[in-house]
């Protein structure tokens, strides 16, 4: 969008052109409350990002009530349960059966393009490519963003600063160091990631432990997969042929779910380094912190999107509140109250971590204690109760 069109004058600033801001300025907009998006990439670089496709309830509700649900509930799958394969054993989690409640798997950049229509089709200002954001005064009564578009600064005076800018936006920085705490968790291992044109190997998500490393069996839909397997965090992509990676993956595999790999060509591969990361709080002054930028979590839990969703549930609430009835109430408790979930889902994510990798520091001791808990999961039912609930998606 041409920065003409862009007022200089709105309640809310979002910084950040992902799912995270667009969803925001969606819901805002069907509250009532006009928001500019500033995204510093280009539209196609944000819709080439492949990420996680794993939906909680919570989520898939949230993208209907926004109105961008119809293509979701076309083309996406409800998985009712998920497996876990460890040894020769591949353990079923049966998710309704214990919960009532599934999940929808449907890609992330299925998401983006949903909400990109969403808002053009709404006339909500969001200007690509923009340069040089930075917000100012946010611990004062009126705030401003100042950015950089088409080689001319602009400035957007506003009542709010939303920073869904990401884990290396701007945003967080403009907390002072006195004010943020943050916690982190770096794991020793990464993962290389293959998309491939290729049928998935099981209906639903595999999750395997093995003494290669983790594995991880996924998909978009009917002919598109993608795959998973653990490697060094020093690995270069470079060092993971076609070949190599088809091979891992299957011998980190039960014979009976290998058996029916289907390999072929990859259509994009990465590497991704795991970390847990928390910021808090999530609000200074006028700036308030959404997703990536105030938290991350390794993708072994598909929390990624799903805590960014009920951030932004939390906010848009919030925000629209304070800007239609003049109350800072929601404003107030928005950060305890999404840090709450927050550390909720990041213990999960740990945990499954932990659980399904292996740690090349650890001792006998400790491999044996992680072997007796995938023991104890696959015969407990209380047990497994807990992990789909978890999975599934607590309250938001």
């Amino acid at each position: 969008m041409s920065a003409v069109d862009v007022p200089t004058r709105v309640p809310v600033v979002v910084i950040g052109g992902g799912p995270a801001g667009l969803l925001l300025a969606r819901l805002l907009a069907l509250g009532g409350v006009d928001a500019v998006v500033l995204e510093r990439r280009s539209r196609a670089h944000v819709m080439s990002r492949i990420r996680a496709g794993v939906l909680e309830r919570g989520t898939v509700e949230t993208l209907v009530e926004a109105g961008v649900g119809d293509r979701m509930d076309h083309d996406g799958t409800v998985h009712d349960g998920v497996g876990l394969a460890f040894g020769d054993r591949h353990l079923r989690i049966d998710f309704a059966g214990l919960t009532g409640r599934g999940v929808m798997v449907y890609g992330q950049t299925e998401v983006q393009k949903d909400l990109f229509a969403a808002v053009d089709a709404a006339g909500i200002p969001v200007v690509d490519c923009a340069d040089d954001v930075r917000p100012h005064d946010v611990d004062s009564d009126t705030p401003y963003v100042t950015y950089v578009h088409e080689g001319r600064q602009h400035r957007i005076d506003c009542d709010w600063v939303a920073g869904c800018d990401g884990s290396h936006g701007v945003s967080r920085t403009c907390i002072p160091p006195t004010v943020l705490r943050t916690y982190e968790r770096l794991y020793p291992f990464g993962w290389v990631g293959v998309l491939s044109e290729t049928p998935p190997v099981d209906a639903e998500l595999i999750y395997a432990h093995h003494e290669r490393g983790f594995a991880l069996c996924s998909m978009r839909h009917s002919m598109l997969s993608r795959y998973y397997v653990q490697c060094s965090v020093d690995d270069r992509v470079e060092e993971w042929s076609d070949d190599r990676f088809w091979d891992e993956l299957s011998a980190r595999l039960p014979g009976e779910v290998a058996a029916r790999l289907v390999t072929g060509p990859s259509i994009e591969k990465s590497i991704t380094p795991l970390r847990s990361f928390v910021a808090e709080p999530l609000r200074y002054g006028r700036l308030l912190l959404a997703g990536d930028a105030g938290h991350v979590v390794p993708p072994t839990g598909a929390k990624g999107l799903n805590l960014a969703v009920s951030d932004v549930r939390y906010l848009a609430a919030a925000l629209i509140d304070a800007v239609r009835h003049r109350t800072t109430t929601g404003i107030d408790g928005y950060s305890d109250r999404a840090l709450a979930r927050v550390w909720k889902c990041v213990r999960f994510s740990w945990w499954l971590t932990t659980l399904m990798h292996r740690f090349a520091d650890r001792a006998d001791f400790d491999l044996r204690v992680q072997e007796a808990e995938l023991d104890y999961l696959a015969g407990s039912e209380a047990a497994q109760r807990s992990f789909a609930e978890n999975y599934v998606g607590l309250p938001f």
